[in-house]
């Protein structure tokens, strides 16, 4: 029987739709009265209501029809539980979403400003131009410099392609790491252009020289094991010659850097402690699998890209052997064993090994490695004595917003990167310093880099100025400001610190046996919480790219706040889409300032 002829069925149907939306306006949350139920569901528009009228009954009315081979099945009311009728659910889905995107479009986008060091030389020599083809002082051709500007401002696919890229050997030949991901949108959180991060330190200032003096340093003590700085007479050089520096903003205890600030952190809780987090040692157990933590790490005393011949293929593009590997595995005990952790990580990785430490209870094998962390005191099932969570404030929950923050942020940064700052890298700062010095050429640069130890003690070392790096290939092919790296370690560590109680101590604390970096013995000093303990991870990431030479100080610590805007328009997006009763998310910013997101 064709459905429209059923007259009967249809008004059954009809009235049982208006008494269920009745019972179910009814059937609303704890304290919600029916007129605020109502004024919710009030903004549903004509033309879905029209709607609501004829498809819902017939598709109720095809589920009441009889069955030749057994009895009348029940409409799916009969069901379906929940407070809305599927209409006014589809509604409240759409007005969350809209609502959510009210309140950034709300916000507005920032202005961006940049240093106009890119208008300020027009041979472009303070700007990122790695991979385009460069003369004999590692100088970038105006033309393809130009091509690349054309496709930043057109955002045209085809402009892309019409880049000249520098290597001549299409075997080795590196491409540009996708700029055009600057321009994509999102549909949770703020939109990538919606974040601003400073001015980046300008080519000729005091503080890009203390920052390049910083990543000389780094270099030059990368086999320094982090346990030996006290005493290490090349780490004690440099915190003497940073302190020489007239505008470096690192760590400082008295106004002076020291050797137990040497290379760490801004935020609270990184100069408590060893210089590696705990949870970059603690094994980490994925499920019945436990992960530990030793690593293969370069040859000592080998750095990269000291010639000016390799240098200059470098920057032209072309991408170099692979280098050499120490023959052992261990735990990261200096800085060039933390480069190379950052060099091929999983962008979210030491993030996501965090949450399975802190979410995994202890064990009596301690080679387990979970710590068993309380989850945030305003988690909403905290206070149940029925539930769990799951899905929502539950572990699958955390594990899955970890991943889905990285690509967001990373989205952020790179509109950064390519379209507000193009930022040098450190490896051509060094070059414009090596050419300056040699008498090739005559750049801007601030006499404190000119002047410094660490200048000086690289010349001795590799008969150059250049700064040795810790890969082969030297940085990657995008821009330096923000850094990737820093800015999904500030939108991770951030995603953590309000799922978990960053308060918590974590127990029975350890670090690597300095007679035997391949083992690991307990640690004794100062309480490491939590809270201190994941900023000090991002710290590690972040400025572990400084120590490789690939990034400058200032990338890491503005991008740690840009990941953290990042992760905090996240959280309050998705607090409009949960039915518990919950006050929020809880916790302490990077600056050390307390929120409520």
């Amino acid at each position: 029987m064709a459905r429209h002829k059923n007259t009967s069925a249809l008004k059954e149907i009809s009235n049982q739709q208006d008494t269920d939306s009745a019972k179910q306006s009814e059937g609303r949350r704890p304290g919600q009265t029916r007129r605020h139920f109502l004024a919710q569901m009030g903004a549903v528009a004509g033309g879905v209501i029209a709607a609501s009228a004829i498809e819902p009954a017939s598709a109720e009315l095809g589920a009441t029809m009889s069955s030749s081979s057994g009895p009348p099945m029940l409409p799916p009311d009969a069901c379906e539980k929940g407070p809305l009728t599927p209409i006014f659910r589809a509604h409240r889905a759409k007005t969350i979403r809209v609502q959510a995107a009210n309140q950034n479009a709300a916000a507005g986008l920032p202005a961006h400003t940049c240093n106009n060091d890119e208008t300020l030389y027009p041979q472009k020599l303070a700007s990122y131009s790695k991979g385009l083809p460069h003369n004999a002082l590692g100088e970038v051709d105006l033309t393809a410099y130009g091509e690349l500007i054309a496709a930043l401002s057109s955002g045209d696919p085809a402009d892309f392609e019409n880049i000249t890229l520098g290597c001549a050997n299409p075997a080795i030949k590196r491409k540009l790491v996708n700029p055009q991901s600057g321009l994509a949108f999102e549909m949770e959180g703020a939109d990538s252009h919606a974040m601003a991060i400073p001015p980046a330190p300008t080519f000729a200032g005091a503080e890009e020289a203390g920052e390049i003096v910083e990543n000389y340093w780094m270099a030059l003590t990368r086999d320094v094991p982090f346990a030996d700085y006290d005493t290490n007479a090349l780490t004690t050089a440099a915190a003497a010659d940073l302190n020489a520096m007239s505008d470096f903003r690192g760590p400082k205890v008295a106004g002076f850097v020291t050797t137990g600030t040497l290379y760490r952190g801004l935020t609270p809780g990184d100069l408590v402690g060893p210089y590696i987090s705990q949870f970059l040692w603690r094994t980490a157990p994925f499920g019945v699998e436990y992960v530990e933590r030793r690593m293969r790490t370069r040859t000592a005393g080998v750095d990269y890209m000291t010639n000016y011949a390799d240098w200059l293929d470098v920057q032209n593009g072309c991408n170099p052997d692979a280098g050499t590997f120490e023959p052992a595995r261990r735990y990261i005990i200096n800085g060039r064993d933390l480069s190379e952790w950052v060099h091929i990580d999983v962008l979210f990785q030491a993030y996501f090994n965090a949450c399975l430490i802190l979410g995994t209870p202890p064990d009596s094998d301690p080679a387990v490695g979970g710590i068993g962390c309380p989850v945030n005191p305003g988690n909403p099932y905290l206070g149940s004595i029925t539930q769990d969570g799951f899905a929502t404030f539950g572990p699958p929950a955390f594990k899955a917003l970890l991943c889905e923050v990285a690509t967001r942020a990373l989205k952020a940064v790179w509109f950064q990167k390519w379209y507000v700052h193009r930022r040098l890298r450190p490896e051509v700062f060094a070059g414009r310093i090596h050419n300056h010095m040699s008498g090739a050429a005559s750049y801007p640069i601030h006499a404190d880099a000119l002047n410094s130890q660490a200048v000086s003690q690289v010349f001795s070392a590799n008969g150059t100025h250049l700064l040795p790096m810790a890969f082969p290939e030297g940085s990657p092919l995008h821009p330096a400001y923000g850094a990737g790296h820093a800015t999904v370690a500030g939108a991770c560590v951030t995603i953590l610190k309000a799922l978990f109680d960053e308060s918590f101590v974590i127990p029975d604390p350890i670090v690597p046996n300095p007679a035997d970096p391949t083992q690991l013995i307990p640690y004794v000093g100062p309480a490491l919480t939590v809270g201190g303990e994941l900023n000090k991870l991002a710290a590690n990431v972040a400025i572990g790219r400084d120590i490789a030479g690939v990034h400058w100080r200032s990338d890491a610590t503005e991008s740690l706040k840009l990941g953290e805007q990042v992760a905090i328009s996240i959280l309050r997006d998705q607090r409009l889409c949960f039915n518990e009763n919950f006050g929020g998310f809880t916790f302490t910013k990077f600056d050390g300032s307390v929120v409520t997101v």
